[in-house]
């Protein structure tokens, strides 16, 4: 299985760019990663249009937003656990812009998690989501970084 990220917003962020990176080279242990980025647009309707143009029919979307389901490490693990057994070839992870993603996008997501009941700004969402997707595979696996 392959782990895609689509996340609206700019590339390059050097604040964040060495922490995505540290968990994405752990990542790769696991499974192969790849980001892809969605320029801003000034409405959700165009961003999410471009969102849609990038999910293949057998896809597996999770959705991160602020009325998803709130989980923890252990249940994130299972998720992805189980697309692995069902030979979900791509789990798509979609962080949506500053005004939320287009009705479209909501409606294709397999799942819908949420992070927090803060709002945070997306460098620091990128961030904690490789790192829970790394701490997903170490469960995953029964290694030791989730109880560190």
């Amino acid at each position: 299985m392959k782990i895609v990220i689509l996340s609206v917003g700019k590339e390059k962020d050097d604040l964040t760019n060495d922490l995505v990176k540290h968990f994405e080279m752990r990542i790769l242990r696991y499974l192969p990663i790849e980001w892809i980025y969605i320029p801003h647009d000034s409405t959700s309707i165009k961003e999410g249009e471009r969102i849609m143009s990038l999910i293949k029919k057998e896809d597996y979307v999770v959705l991160l937003d602020e009325k998803g389901k709130d989980i923890k490490s252990e249940a994130l693990a299972e998720l992805i656990e189980n697309r692995m057994v069902d030979s979900v070839r791509r789990m798509v992870f979609i962080i949506g812009g500053a005004y939320g993603v287009s009705n479209a996008v909501m409606e294709r997501a397999n799942y819908t998690w949420k992070l927090s009941s803060l709002v945070f700004p997306h460098m620091l969402v990128r961030i904690i989501l490789v790192e829970q997707l790394y701490r997903a595979l170490t469960i995953i696996k029964g290694e030791k970084y989730h109880h560190e």
